[in-house]
């Protein structure tokens, strides 16, 4: 089992950055591939960009691709995710996710969640 508990969400200026935080808890957190999804209002649930067990590789949407950095510390069990150059359709409650291993962008294949954090950029 594996909790998740987003943080650093905010209200920020088109072209700024934020960073999220995902806390985990549980001794096999390095086992776990995670992954930030994102749903704005009326949209689905979308995928961001994902990170595998070891950290040694990433994917991202083409939408944040050169702006956003996924990262995994297993010493500390923390995912981020950190965002530059912000956009306006960034806005969206942004959700870490967590399975074991590897990749995947379908947020149907994560077994764990996070309550998620509210991102807004604004114009």
């Amino acid at each position: 089992q594996v909790q998740l508990v987003e943080s650093g969400g905010g209200l920020v200026q088109a072209g700024g950055s934020l960073r999220l935080s995902c806390a985990a808890s549980g001794r096999t957190f390095s086992s776990y591939a995670m992954g930030w999804f994102r749903q704005a209002p009326g949209k689905e649930r979308e995928f961001v960009a994902a990170i595998n067990w070891s950290g040694a590789s990433t994917y991202y949407a083409d939408s944040v691709k050169g702006r956003f950095t996924i990262a995994k510390d297993n010493t500390k069990n923390r995912a981020y995710l950190e965002m530059n150059s912000l956009k306006p359709e960034d806005t969206a409650v942004y959700y870490c996710a967590a399975r074991s291993f590897t990749i995947r962008v379908i947020w149907a294949e994560y077994n764990y969640w996070g309550q998620g954090t509210q991102v807004a950029v604004s114009s």
